[in-house]
Protein backbone atom coordinates (compact mmCIF):
# COMPACT_ATOMS: atom_id res chain seq x y z
CA UNK A 1 0.00 0.00 0.00
CA UNK A 2 1.31 3.70 -0.97
CA UNK A 3 2.44 5.67 2.00
CA UNK A 4 0.19 8.33 1.08
CA UNK A 5 -2.74 6.53 0.44
CA UNK A 6 -1.92 4.82 4.70
CA UNK A 7 -1.45 8.68 5.69
CA UNK A 8 -4.34 9.64 4.67
CA UNK A 9 -6.70 7.26 6.02
CA UNK A 10 -4.61 7.96 9.04
CA UNK A 11 -6.06 10.69 9.20
CA UNK A 12 -9.56 10.17 8.22
CA UNK A 13 -10.00 7.78 10.93
CA UNK A 14 -8.22 10.01 13.49
CA UNK A 15 -10.86 12.66 12.65
CA UNK A 16 -13.41 10.46 12.70
CA UNK A 17 -12.68 9.50 15.99
CA UNK A 18 -11.89 12.95 17.35
CA UNK A 19 -15.60 14.01 15.86
CA UNK A 20 -17.13 11.25 17.16
CA UNK A 21 -15.40 12.03 20.75
CA UNK A 22 -17.25 15.30 20.43
CA UNK A 23 -20.13 14.33 19.60
CA UNK A 24 -20.18 11.97 22.45
CA UNK A 25 -18.91 14.27 24.93
CA UNK A 26 -21.26 16.74 23.75
CA UNK A 27 -24.53 14.55 24.07
CA UNK A 28 -23.33 13.42 27.33
CA UNK A 29 -23.07 16.57 28.91
CA UNK A 30 -26.38 17.46 27.41
CA UNK A 31 -27.91 14.49 29.50
CA UNK A 32 -26.18 15.29 32.62
CA UNK A 33 -27.79 19.06 32.49
CA UNK A 34 -31.02 17.57 31.47
CA UNK A 35 -31.40 15.14 34.47
CA UNK A 36 -29.83 17.95 36.98
CA UNK A 37 -33.20 20.22 35.43
CA UNK A 38 -35.18 17.35 36.05
CA UNK A 39 -34.67 16.65 39.39
CA UNK A 40 -34.60 20.50 40.57
CA UNK A 41 -37.80 20.74 38.85
CA UNK A 42 -39.11 17.54 41.05
CA UNK A 43 -37.80 18.55 43.90
CA UNK A 44 -39.20 22.03 43.53
CA UNK A 45 -42.78 20.38 42.83
CA UNK A 46 -42.11 18.09 45.91
CA UNK A 47 -41.30 21.16 48.46
CA UNK A 48 -44.55 22.76 47.01
CA UNK A 49 -46.93 19.79 48.04
CA UNK A 50 -44.94 20.09 51.52
CA UNK A 51 -45.80 23.76 51.54
CA UNK A 52 -49.37 23.23 50.64
CA UNK A 53 -50.10 20.49 53.02
CA UNK A 54 -48.45 22.08 56.00
CA UNK A 55 -50.57 25.34 55.23
CA UNK A 56 -54.03 22.95 55.02
CA UNK A 57 -53.27 20.98 57.56
CA UNK A 58 -52.73 23.68 60.20
CA UNK A 59 -55.50 25.80 58.97
CA UNK A 60 -57.90 22.77 59.50
CA UNK A 61 -56.27 21.78 62.85
CA UNK A 62 -57.02 25.11 64.52
CA UNK A 63 -60.22 24.89 62.85
CA UNK A 64 -60.52 21.53 64.75
CA UNK A 65 -59.45 23.22 67.88
CA UNK A 66 -61.95 25.78 68.25
CA UNK A 67 -65.06 24.80 66.28
CA UNK A 68 -67.79 21.92 66.84
CA UNK A 69 -68.69 21.79 62.95
CA UNK A 70 -66.68 19.69 61.06
CA UNK A 71 -65.56 20.61 57.49
CA UNK A 72 -64.69 17.70 55.79
CA UNK A 73 -64.18 19.73 52.45
CA UNK A 74 -60.82 20.81 54.69
CA UNK A 75 -60.43 16.64 55.45
CA UNK A 76 -60.98 16.05 51.47
CA UNK A 77 -58.03 18.58 50.51
CA UNK A 78 -55.80 17.21 53.23
CA UNK A 79 -56.75 13.62 51.88
CA UNK A 80 -55.62 14.49 47.95
CA UNK A 81 -52.57 16.39 48.90
CA UNK A 82 -51.61 13.06 50.79
CA UNK A 83 -52.63 11.12 47.76
CA UNK A 84 -50.28 13.39 45.74
CA UNK A 85 -47.42 12.42 47.98
CA UNK A 86 -48.10 9.00 47.57
CA UNK A 87 -47.05 8.96 44.04
CA UNK A 88 -43.90 11.12 44.66
CA UNK A 89 -43.03 10.73 47.98
CA UNK A 90 -41.35 8.35 50.43
CA UNK A 91 -43.48 5.90 52.49
CA UNK A 92 -42.34 7.67 56.05
CA UNK A 93 -43.53 10.94 54.38
CA UNK A 94 -46.92 9.72 53.27
CA UNK A 95 -47.15 7.41 57.02
CA UNK A 96 -46.82 11.24 58.92
CA UNK A 97 -48.94 12.72 56.45
CA UNK A 98 -51.61 10.32 57.63
CA UNK A 99 -50.87 10.43 61.22
CA UNK A 100 -51.46 14.39 60.81
CA UNK A 101 -54.74 14.00 59.34
CA UNK A 102 -55.78 11.10 61.78
CA UNK A 103 -54.51 13.69 64.93
CA UNK A 104 -56.68 16.51 62.92
CA UNK A 105 -59.49 14.03 62.32
CA UNK A 106 -59.30 13.50 66.34
CA UNK A 107 -59.30 16.60 67.38
CA UNK A 108 -62.46 17.60 65.34
CA UNK A 109 -64.04 14.85 67.95
CA UNK A 110 -62.44 15.72 71.07
CA UNK A 111 -63.82 18.97 73.12
CA UNK A 112 -63.24 22.17 71.64
CA UNK A 113 -60.13 23.97 73.50
CA UNK A 114 -59.84 27.59 74.50
CA UNK A 115 -57.12 30.19 73.88
CA UNK A 116 -56.41 29.12 78.23
CA UNK A 117 -56.03 25.24 77.17
CA UNK A 118 -53.88 26.41 73.84
CA UNK A 119 -51.68 28.40 75.81
CA UNK A 120 -51.21 25.65 78.29
CA UNK A 121 -50.04 23.07 76.00
CA UNK A 122 -47.56 24.95 74.04
CA UNK A 123 -44.95 23.18 75.18
CA UNK A 124 -46.26 19.96 74.61
CA UNK A 125 -44.59 18.07 71.24
CA UNK A 126 -48.54 16.50 70.91
CA UNK A 127 -49.63 19.56 69.92
CA UNK A 128 -47.34 20.16 67.13
CA UNK A 129 -48.86 18.12 65.05
CA UNK A 130 -46.68 18.48 62.33
CA UNK A 131 -43.27 18.15 63.79
CA UNK A 132 -42.41 14.84 62.45
CA UNK A 133 -43.63 15.53 59.27
CA UNK A 134 -41.41 18.76 58.76
CA UNK A 135 -38.38 16.84 60.03
CA UNK A 136 -39.22 13.96 57.12
CA UNK A 137 -39.40 16.26 54.58
CA UNK A 138 -36.77 18.19 55.34
CA UNK A 139 -34.26 15.03 55.31
CA UNK A 140 -36.20 13.55 52.48
CA UNK A 141 -35.80 17.21 50.73
CA UNK A 142 -31.96 17.41 51.37
CA UNK A 143 -31.56 13.62 50.40
CA UNK A 144 -32.15 15.14 47.13
CA UNK A 145 -33.81 11.72 46.00
CA UNK A 146 -34.28 12.04 41.86
CA UNK A 147 -37.70 12.28 40.27
CA UNK A 148 -39.11 11.64 43.86
CA UNK A 149 -38.27 7.74 43.86
CA UNK A 150 -36.77 7.20 46.95
CA UNK A 151 -35.99 3.67 47.81
CA UNK A 152 -38.57 1.41 48.83
CA UNK A 153 -40.71 4.39 48.02
CA UNK A 154 -44.25 2.76 47.39
CA UNK A 155 -46.65 3.87 50.15
CA UNK A 156 -49.74 1.55 50.86
CA UNK A 157 -52.76 3.44 50.78
CA UNK A 158 -54.70 4.23 53.77
CA UNK A 159 -57.78 5.96 54.62
CA UNK A 160 -59.24 8.58 57.05
CA UNK A 161 -62.29 7.19 59.01
CA UNK A 162 -65.05 9.56 57.79
CA UNK A 163 -67.35 7.14 59.24
CA UNK A 164 -66.20 7.86 62.50
CA UNK A 165 -67.42 11.68 61.77
CA UNK A 166 -70.50 10.83 60.30
CA UNK A 167 -71.50 8.36 63.30
CA UNK A 168 -71.15 10.75 65.81
CA UNK A 169 -72.35 13.57 64.29
CA UNK A 170 -71.70 17.01 63.70
CA UNK A 171 -71.42 18.35 66.76
CA UNK A 172 -69.76 18.04 69.76
CA UNK A 173 -69.80 19.09 73.00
Amino acid sequence: MDSALLSALAVLAGSALGSLTSIATSWLSQHVQFRARLDSDDLERREQLYKAFIEEASRTYADALEHNEVKVSNLVNLYALVSRMRIVSSLQIVEHADRVVHVIVDTYLAPNRTLRDVRKSLGDPAMDVLLQFSNACRDELQMGWPMGRPPHHVAAPSFVDLGRLASTGQRRG
